[in-house]
């Protein structure tokens, strides 16, 4: 009797306030991928910092070969952007690996709006920080003034694709992240009208896998590809084939089989011509089809928390670094003298002032944009459902009450 009010009065919980409302249990968090994201994003500060300068070039005497090291190998953090970005993504759109998708093009939409708008928000501050260091140096990071053109190229993120110079670092991932969430919707909702019963189960894992060997063997073996999905796919498909490896509810033949698809094509194309990137990208999928599923519970602990606060920032602090960076590197550069030391913490004060701005931009920007977005794209509640809800909430008082 006890055990089934407990469970009434749980119902009753989630009908007032939601499942994952203020009042619901201790969020569960994937542990591994709020890590893998945190600490990518901070390595992409940093490496923009070692990259574009001048600060960096000032303090390389202190810190020769981690500045050296951040500078060339930095980058490759993205790596695990673009594989936890398709981890995700199959989970999202297909996490039983079953083709088909019922409302493609307002998937894609939502997926639009969910990006441009923070995006063009952070491209508004790159403009106004590039205006203000201007005011202070003269450095190649600098962007000119953007034309009508280029903004609107931006806001449509084909920047790149029309060849339009990018008004912040970073700028070319958001439009690749697009691309490849169109892709994927795409494939999966074209594959939908084609696959039989029979093959249902296989379809998308088979078709991914073929995509990642094109992508591995020839897209991304041509830099004038980097513009375009294509490209960048073979990591991103690693990411959705470790999610559908994981599925719990595979037989460990079909996982096996499953993680051959995935490891199996890197490897020749590592053979054919080895690529820093793409073995990490391997690595991180691996990492990822053995961890990825695990959620912690302790979501309080002050290391986790603090991870998980990283994570969850990881892509306003992504929007809105280099523009924090650039300012910073100004006023250094300025108001500073070139003593080592004294840039070595500017480079410190920047990457701190990132995070922080980050924080900023997320709780003011990010966050609001995206609870309009769900108002925007999600219908007003239908009466019917409403309705439902009350006569569940009304089913499980009275149930609670005849318990009693």
């Amino acid at each position: 009797m006890r055990v089934e009010q407990g469970i009434v009065e749980d119902m009753l919980m989630k009908v007032r306030t939601g499942a994952s409302g203020p009042q619901g249990a201790v969020q569960k968090e994937f542990g591994l991928i709020n890590l893998l994201k945190a600490g990518a994003a901070q390595l992409i500060v940093l490496h923009h910092l070692a990259f574009y300068g001048p600060m960096a070039d000032q303090a390389r005497p202190l810190m020769p070969a981690l500045i050296d090291w951040l500078d060339a190998y930095g980058r490759i953090a993205v790596q695990v952007f673009l594989v936890v970005g398709g981890f995700l993504a199959a989970k999202s759109l297909s996490p039983h690996a079953h083709p088909g998708v019922q409302h493609p093009f307002r998937t894609i939409w939502r997926r639009y709006i969910r990006l441009a708008l923070p995006f063009m928000v952070a491209m508004l501050l790159a403009i106004c920080a590039s205006f203000l260091a201007s005011q202070w140096m003269t450095h190649d990071s600098i962007s000119a003034p953007p034309t009508l053109s280029q903004l609107g190229a931006h806001l449509l993120l084909l920047h790149d694709v029309l060849g339009y110079d990018a008004l912040s670092a970073g700028a070319w991932y958001v439009a690749i992240d697009f691309q490849l969430y169109a892709l994927v919707t795409l494939l999966l909702w074209s594959a939908g009208h084609i696959a039989g019963q029979r093959f249902r189960h296989w379809l998308m894992p088979v078709l991914v896998a073929i995509g990642i060997s094109i992508s591995l063997l020839y897209f991304n073996r041509d830099a004038g590809w980097d513009v375009w999905a294509p490209y960048f796919f073979g990591s991103y498909g690693l990411g959705m084939l470790a999610w559908w490896a994981g599925d719990p509810a595979r037989k460990p033949g079909e996982a096996a089989l499953l993680l051959l698809m995935t490891v199996v094509p890197t490897l020749l194309a590592l053979n054919l011509e080895f690529r820093s990137r793409i073995a990490v990208a391997l690595v991180v999928a691996c990492m990822l089809f053995l961890f990825g599923r695990i959620r912690l519970a302790d979501y309080r602990s002050h290391g986790w928390a603090l991870v998980n606060r990283m994570a969850t920032i990881s892509f306003s602090v992504f929007l809105v670094h280099f523009p924090v960076c650039l300012v910073v590197n100004a006023g250094f550069t300025r108001f500073v003298s070139e003593q080592p030391h004294e840039q070595a913490f500017g480079i410190l004060l920047a990457w701190l002032t990132s995070l922080t701005a980050g924080a900023a931009f997320y709780r003011w920007v990010e966050l609001p944009l995206g609870r309009m977005l769900m108002t925007l794209t999600q219908s007003a509640t239908p009466r019917t459902f409403l309705i439902s809800q009350t006569g569940m909430q009304s089913r499980a008082i009275a149930k609670l009450r005849a318990s009693r």
